[in-house]
């Protein structure tokens, strides 16, 4: 059995002419594949591209440099004569942005594709106001920057997530200026580049880590300054879109005066610098005992003026007669309220006694004026069956039943003759 590599299958037929057609053992042998590689990339048009400069280096009369994405992490490996940089060499570092013309071409001996540049520009200033105002009206208008997307910080927040430069003051400034307010506040800190091609990945990953976090109550990303050019990442769209997602109100303090990045927009809380983030999130320890000290003693004075007060109206009011001694007001109606009861009593017994005697002799009169009293003298009323009274023997006749009344009672009679 042999132990030797592996030959090269070529005797087991004709190479297959498409790439389609290969099989595990009819392969493309690299020889045959690279050539064609390379010929399919050379008949690719040149191409205007732009990023951000990573790894800057020159040799001899060529300069070699990785044109980085702004949003995602991608790059392309481009190569430009000296005669093309050479012009924009005191401009020309790490983190410029660059829009270079370039053919792409592969390098069949080694399999790497690179590109190319004949002619490379420097993105102006004026351009990337110009988009960043552009960039800053469109997610305007996606309401990105409204106030009422704002949230609250808290008051008192527990942990503080802190997202800073591996190296510089920011970290110093905000942790130590928290803990002088605040000792017991603890801080998750992120240390990440703030700057050129890899700050916008770096930022906006650390975000999404701390805002993942439970613990955390508060996100800020600080940074101390820097030139326009510097803080470009921080107008980045990508960076922008994941402070605007975060859950966890965000503080942006990245130190600047003059330019307004767009995370300062679509952040919580601005903060002019790392160290005004530090007094906005935690409250001064000393500050907050005074203002208790000072609330209390304004309560208890407050409190302690309304008591006087109500008690000195009490005891007006006690001072007086009608509550030093209730029953003055009905005394003196007293002796007025029997007076009149009295009199109304005499004038009630008068009003009687008249009464009566006048009633009695209005009695008098009707008994004397009643027919009752004329039958009490013997007199009789004789009635016809039908009621009526008898006046005139002529109006009966015999055998008529009557009725006789007298004082009494009634007698029945029958006429026998008239």
């Amino acid at each position: 059995m042999s132990t030797g590599p592996l030959s090269t299958p070529a005797t087991a037929g004709p190479r297959p002419l498409r790439a389609a057609d290969t099989t595990p053992d009819r392969p493309w042998p690299v020889r045959h594949l690279a050539p064609k590689i390379a010929d399919y990339i050379a008949k690719m048009p040149p191409v205007w591209v732009e990023g951000q400069v990573l790894n800057l280096k020159r040799w001899n009369t060529l300069y070699f440099l990785t044109l980085r994405d702004t949003d995602l992490d991608m790059s392309l490996s481009v190569t430009a004569p000296a005669s093309a940089i050479d012009k924009l060499a005191d401009k020309l570092a790490d983190g410029a942005h660059l829009v270079v013309h370039a053919r792409p071409q592969f390098h069949a001996k080694k399999g790497t594709l690179t590109f190319a540049a004949d002619d490379v520009r420097l993105v102006g200033l004026g351009e990337l106001l110009a988009r960043i105002e552009h960039l800053k009206g469109v997610l305007g208008a996606e309401g990105l920057f409204e106030p009422s997307r704002k949230r609250g910080l808290p008051f008192l927040p527990a942990v503080v997530g802190l997202i800073v430069a591996q190296q510089g003051d920011a970290e110093h400034d905000v942790v130590s200026n928290a803990r002088a307010r605040w000792s017991a506040v603890q801080f998750e800190i992120r240390r990440v580049t703030v700057q050129g091609p890899r700050a916008v990945p770096e930022v906006s990953a650390a975000i999404a880590e701390l805002d993942r976090d439970p613990r955390v109550d508060v996100i800020v990303v600080a940074r101390g300054g820097g030139s326009f050019e510097d803080l470009l990442p921080f107008s980045n769209e990508s960076l922008v879109r994941v402070a605007a997602a975060c859950r966890t109100p965000l503080v942006s303090a990245i130190g600047h005066h003059l330019d307004t990045p767009l995370l300062d927009l679509v952040a919580d809380l601005r903060a002019s610098t790392p160290t005004d983030a530090a007094k906005r999130i935690v409250p001064d320890v000393s500050e907050e005992r005074a203002r208790l000290t000072q609330a209390r003693l304004r309560a208890r004075a407050a409190l302690t003026h309304r008591l006087t007060r109500e008690q000195s109206g009490l005891d007006h009011w006690r001072s007086r007669p009608v509550l030093a001694n209730p029953t003055t007001l009905v005394d003196m109606h007293e002796h007025r309220v029997d007076a009149l009861r009295e009199s109304a009593r005499r004038s009630l017994h008068t009003a009687l006694v008249h009464g009566r005697a006048e009633v009695a002799g209005l009695s008098a009169q009707v008994r004397a004026l009643s027919p009752a009293a004329t039958l009490d003298r013997g007199y009789a009323v004789v009635q016809g069956a039908d009621g009526h009274v008898v006046r005139d023997p002529d109006d009966v006749a015999p055998d008529e039943l009557l009725r006789i009344r007298v004082a009494r009672g009634e007698l029945a009679a029958t006429v026998t003759s008239s």
